[in-house]
């Protein structure tokens, strides 16, 4: 089988054409990437090496590139995406033409070339925070952020074209995930990053914002039993495992990291920042997956590699922290203490 990964050079596309390729031998694999500053071809060398995965720069708002990656494919695995929060909170423009005209662009040239299955990968924040108990797939969206709302875009483009057009999608709903090769602006690498490197870490308002997190092969794994054994039409959430507070899990990291003590700088609350998010997975365990690797694992795993790969991450660290996008590096706003405050 000949599958098209879109986003195949960004951080949970890359790891799943390798677990793909892996576990598949006789498959192969197109990756679609514009290579936008989150993208990264080293990500691919693995693959490529393998002589199964084919590489073609281009943008999925394009219908030519999309229809030329698409020729052959009897599914599709759709992982691009903007998705750094702060990102959209400064300029939205981006997420709506990649998350919502993107997937369009996507979903159009699927029905046209009759694809066997379309896997869409959103995201947990479309149904908003979740302050008590947990979520499944028949919850409201409630999207609260430009990003989370480009995204439940996409997800009711793709739901509303399975309904008219019969196209065999699945619409899958991860939590947050981490692992090796995350650029560096993720909360988890940039902990990890900063601690490496005796930097400060800003923690947006108390850091009592809790989340759960899924280590990215348990997610390439969710990915693959979807694939295979999904059922169209379907949406399937992707809990994970462990949930804990923002401040707990930069204080586990910068100590396993060797940071100096003081790093952590409260600063104010993102907008409109989600306080909690949980979500029940029950649909997909049915079909027999599980998270394999705890927490604690895969955070000493991640961390080892961010250790072996610093000629990477620290090129691209340096620049965000000179990037004059991040709403953090501007002047300090006069409502600062009551947007801290009311986050409390």
């Amino acid at each position: 089988m000949r599958l098209l990964v879109t986003g195949g050079a960004g951080f949970i596309g890359s790891h799943f054409i390798r677990a793909w390729l892996a576990h598949h031998p006789s498959d192969d694999v197109i990756a679609l990437d514009a290579l936008t500053y989150a993208g990264s071809r080293a990500r691919l060398a693995e693959a490529e090496r393998t002589g199964r995965c084919r590489f073609l720069q281009g943008d999925i708002c394009e219908p030519e590139a999309v229809r030329e990656a698409m020729r052959g494919a009897q599914a599709v695995v759709h992982c691009a995406a903007e998705t750094h929060v702060d990102r959209s909170i400064t300029d939205a423009a981006p997420f709506l033409r990649t998350n919502v005209e993107g997937t369009y662009t996507l979903l159009r040239e699927a029905l046209a070339c009759g694809v066997d299955r379309f896997l869409h990968i959103s995201t947990d924040e479309v149904y908003g925070p979740v302050l008590e108990g947990a979520v499944d797939e028949s919850a409201p969206l409630a999207p609260r952020s430009p990003y989370a709302a480009s995204k439940a875009a996409g997800d009711l483009l793709v739901q509303a074209v399975r309904a008219t057009h019969q196209l065999p999608a699945i619409v899958v709903r991860p939590t947050n995930v981490f692992g090796p090769w995350q650029f560096p602006e993720k909360f988890i690498p940039l902990c990890i990053t900063n601690g490496m490197a005796g930097v400060p870490l800003p923690l947006y308002g108390d850091g009592r914002q809790r989340r759960s997190w899924l280590y990215v092969d348990d997610l390439s794994g969710a990915l693959e039993v979807m694939l295979e054994q999904g059922r169209p039409g379907e949406v399937y959430n992707v809990a994970g495992g462990q949930e804990q507070s923002n401040l707990e899990t930069a204080t586990t990291i910068l100590a396993q990291t060797g940071g100096p003590d003081g790093l952590i700088q409260f600063v104010a609350d993102r907008p409109g920042h989600d306080r909690r998010y949980a979500m029940r997975d029950g649909k997909l365990r049915a079909l027999g997956w599980q998270p394999a690797v705890p927490f604690e694992r895969g955070l000493a795993q991640t961390i080892a590699w961010y250790r072996g790969h610093d000629d990477w991450w620290r090129p691209l660290a340096q620049h965000l922290r000179e990037d004059p996008y991040h709403w953090l590096n501007r002047p300090a706003r006069a409502d600062a203490a009551r947007a801290s405050g009311a986050a409390a």
